[in-house]
């Protein structure tokens, strides 16, 4: 099975609970974390990752805390997954070539790089502020003339 990791996923969890506050409130990591039900210790590290990344802003001192650094529109689900996790890709050599002996003459890294840049687009494709508005009544992508079983 495909999946992110659990902290990639609280983070996008965090970074929805900040991309509903007011623009320019600061939100602490208890306030953040009573928000997302997530523990403090948790979302204390995905903040430093997320700031590592520079999608979200911290402000220190009595009234300090956190906020998204851009517009949620401008903040792809892409960028989370990347924040957290690294380049998107599929197998090793989709996101760092030359990492594997067998690269010169692999018959189907070609397609794996396919493959890792559908998903990335995919992921590319859903923005922050798409992550807090009503869902749609068919997934993100599919077109509105394709049948889904």
């Amino acid at each position: 099975m495909l999946r992110v990791s659990k902290l990639t996923d609280y983070a996008t969890v965090v970074m929805t609970c900040l991309a509903l506050s007011e623009s320019d409130e600061i939100l602490s990591a208890q306030q953040l974390a009573e928000r997302a039900h997530l523990e403090v210790p948790t979302v204390s590290k995905l903040l430093k990752q997320l700031a590592h990344a520079g999608l979200v802003e911290s402000k220190r001192g009595v009234n300090g805390g956190y906020r998204l650094a851009r517009v949620p529109r401008s903040i792809s689900v892409a960028d989370i997954v990347t924040a957290m996790e690294g380049p998107i890709g599929m197998t090793e050599c989709c996101a760092h070539s030359g990492s594997c002996h067998h690269e010169p003459h692999c018959g189907v890294r070609v397609n794996w790089q396919r493959i890792s840049q559908a998903i990335r687009v995919a992921l590319e494709g859903v923005t922050l502020a798409d992550m807090i508005s009503v869902p749609s009544r068919r997934p993100i992508g599919i077109p509105v003339n394709v049948a889904i079983a």
